[in-house]
């Protein structure tokens, strides 16, 4: 009997790629949207998430053209619960978060294996490049980065556990984008040339602080710019519109560049600095995963990235108690963001990562 995989299909090229490639291997599929909000209800327009009726029907049209089932799965009451409303707590207390990891980590896997053992299915696919492999020696399942660099997504995989990395299939993981397009081109694809998302899909237009206060209906208060040792430089226009590192919007003038060094909800005040005092040399982090490893009992000598398109870095890390872990890095980095995921790697592989709540310890 073949086995049976549900295909996750957001509507693009990739996961229709996927889609096409684990058919050919003799799976039995079927493909599956998650409409994940309506998009009146967050204030978006139909055609500009991934929700949109276009990619819904794109996703439909590439099933019907490889003759598979197709199915939306309607998880909008979790996605407001765990994505959006943790989306907008972390901004109103000055973190800066990764809504794409949380959605990864809450539905399109944690949801979708829970819908793939209802079906008794054997596997989800999707269409992230990266490469799932199991070590010989340990048993465990190891995540690895994509042949294609430009596009590897374990960054925004680190979150996943050994059960469901023993089953997950990632297609894509060995292939160049160039050649996935030209997969789909082969194959009369409607979505061949369609360009890939770039933007939180509730915020197409990235705008965050207009999309908090439509969505909680409050006005965030102003409040001051200040330097680190209590100079005040002017009135901010309230903390969801900024983040560590940000220089553009800030309406001040001054005998050198400024830029936001830190964020304190419970003064209302944006910390203002010069470019040296972004420079951060270590983060603790919790929520963590583990995926190479069981535990860190002992330091370990890793590379880690503390956002997507950091290149990762010489770092030493140590477990701490109630699961959290201390990176020390060997030079100083850049706007190092409370909210943001840590990932560590041993060259290739995911060692593990988590979400960052302290900076310079």
């Amino acid at each position: 009997m073949n086995k049976k995989a549900i295909i996750a299909m957001s509507g693009g090229v990739d996961s229709s790629v996927a889609a096409y490639l684990i058919k050919k291997q003799g799976y039995e599929c079927i493909g599956a949207t998650m409409k994940l909000f309506s998009n009146d209800d967050v204030n978006v327009s139909r055609e500009k998430s991934c929700c949109s009726l276009s990619d819904v029907e794109d996703a439909r049209s590439v099933c019907l053209r490889l003759d598979i089932p197709y199915y939306v799965f309607n998880f909008s009451d979790k996605f407001n619960e765990c994505v959006i409303d943790k989306f907008v707590n972390a901004y109103l207390s000055g973190a800066t978060p990764n809504p794409c990891i949380e959605c990864n980590r809450s539905l399109k896997f944690d949801k979708m294996f829970l819908r793939m053992k209802e079906l008794g299915y054997d596997c989800v696919v999707t269409g992230h490049y990266a490469v799932i492999e199991q070590d010989e020696n340990t048993g465990r399942y190891l995540l690895k980065k994509a042949r294609d660099l430009t596009k590897d997504q374990s960054y925004v995989l680190y979150m996943l556990t050994q059960e469901q990395l023993s089953s997950i299939i990632f297609p894509l993981g060995k292939l160049l984008k160039s050649e996935a397009r030209e997969i789909a081109l082969q194959n009369g694809f409607v979505n061949a040339s369609k360009k890939d998302s770039q933007d939180i899909c509730f915020v197409p237009d990235g705008d965050y602080s207009a999309f908090i206060e439509k969505y909680t209906g409050r006005k965030d208060k102003c409040g001051s710019f200040v330097s680190s040792d209590g100079h005040i430089f002017g009135e901010h226009k309230g903390i969801s519109h900024y983040t560590i590192g940000q220089r553009k919007g800030l309406g001040i003038s001054y005998s050198c560049p400024l830029y936001v060094t830190d964020i304190r909800p419970s003064t209302n005040e944006v910390v203002l600095g010069t470019e040296e005092e972004l420079y951060s040399s270590s983060l603790i982090a919790e929520n963590v995963n583990l995926i190479s490893v069981g535990k860190i009992s002992s330091p370990m000598r890793i590379k880690a990235k503390v956002r997507y398109r950091h290149t990762e870095q010489p770092a030493v890390v140590t477990g701490l108690e109630n699961g959290r872990i201390h990176i020390k890095f060997d030079q100083p980095q850049r706007a190092i963001t409370k909210g943001q995921a840590v990932v560590m790697y041993d060259g290739d592989t995911v060692v593990g990562g988590g979400t960052i709540c302290e900076v310079n310890v």
